[in-house]
């Protein structure tokens, strides 16, 4: 009985988020990272139509971090800090970020003597593929290199490979 006991235990252990981590109602981690499906979106100040719009975002691709869920209403934040409600079907799981340093260097190798491929200025957006330690490999319109994670918003501390 002991035995039994503790096995259930251990599987209700491992079948919990791991520390610090939450799930939402959808199954998910929280916080995670989406980006717009579309290029008019309400943003609302509430989790229902009923709620009044708070601002529009306009930029398909945008990264946003969902911080809640509600039913199939996320709550968001952008780079800037700014939060509202948002209909899921609004949100698409493709990976993007948000280049925020004035100027960001897209490069061959995860290293900062490698070739330059391309430069990004503050606000372009790429999609992102996979990130290790201090960079992420991304692309950008066309062009796959590396570009260092500080340069980028759209990606949780200790995400992907590190």
């Amino acid at each position: 009985m002991r035995a039994a006991v503790h096995a259930l235990l251990l599987a209700l252990a491992a079948a919990l988020p791991a520390s610090g981590e939450t799930t939402g109602p959808s199954g998910l981690p929280l916080p995670r990272f989406a980006s717009l499906a579309g290029e008019a979106i309400n943003v609302r100040s509430g989790p229902g139509k009923n709620y009044p719009v708070r601002f529009v975002y306009g930029r398909l691709g945008l990264p946003v971090k969902i911080v809640e869920e509600f039913d199939v209403w996320r709550r968001v934040e952008d780079h800037e800090g700014d939060t509202g409600w948002i209909h899921g079907s609004l949100l698409s799981r493709r990976r993007t970020v948000l280049v925020i340093a004035e100027l960001a260097e897209l490069k061959r190798t995860p290293t900062r003597d490698s070739r330059v491929l391309a430069r990004a200025e503050r606000g372009v957006i790429a999609r992102l593929l996979d990130c290790k330690s201090e960079w992420c490999f991304v692309d950008l319109a066309g062009t796959r290199g590396w570009m260092e994670r500080k340069a980028l918003w759209g990606v949780l501390e200790g995400e992907m490979r590190d």
